[in-house]
């Protein structure tokens, strides 16, 4: 089972990351961070974990009686890749993984794949 530090390790070393953070989605808070860009961990957390919950929410009322569950979401903006993982750990609670990538730099399907590997071997007990 993968450390939240190695894990963390493992979504910068994805071709094209600019930022990656693990977020506790109960909470709202950032677990752990890294990034080049100055970001506020904290507020961005906050403002990812809001875009998840409002995501959930909208489609569960387009999807009436039927239980939805994200895998995963993705952000295409002029700028690059936002990829949220949502995963069940052993931890405390829920948590997002979440990358920014360039996308100029990265290869997006690499990258959900790639996460996809880091986050069973993050929940692997």
């Amino acid at each position: 089972m993968l450390g939240i530090d190695t894990c963390l390790a493992e979504v910068m070393s994805i071709p094209g990351a600019l930022d990656a953070m693990l977020v506790d989605h109960t909470s709202g808070m950032a677990v752990a961070f890294s990034s080049a860009s100055g970001v506020d961990a904290d507020r961005s957390a906050a403002a990812l974990t809001e875009a998840l919950r409002a995501t959930t929410d909208g489609l569960a009322r387009s999807c009436p009686g039927d239980v939805v569950r994200i895998d995963d979401m993705l952000v295409t903006t002029d700028k690059g890749h936002h990829l949220l993982r949502l995963l069940e750990t052993v931890f405390e609670g829920p948590l997002v993984i979440y990358v920014r990538l360039d996308r100029e730099r990265s290869n997006l399907a690499l990258a959900r794949h790639r996460l996809q590997n880091i986050s069973s071997a993050l929940t692997t007990k």
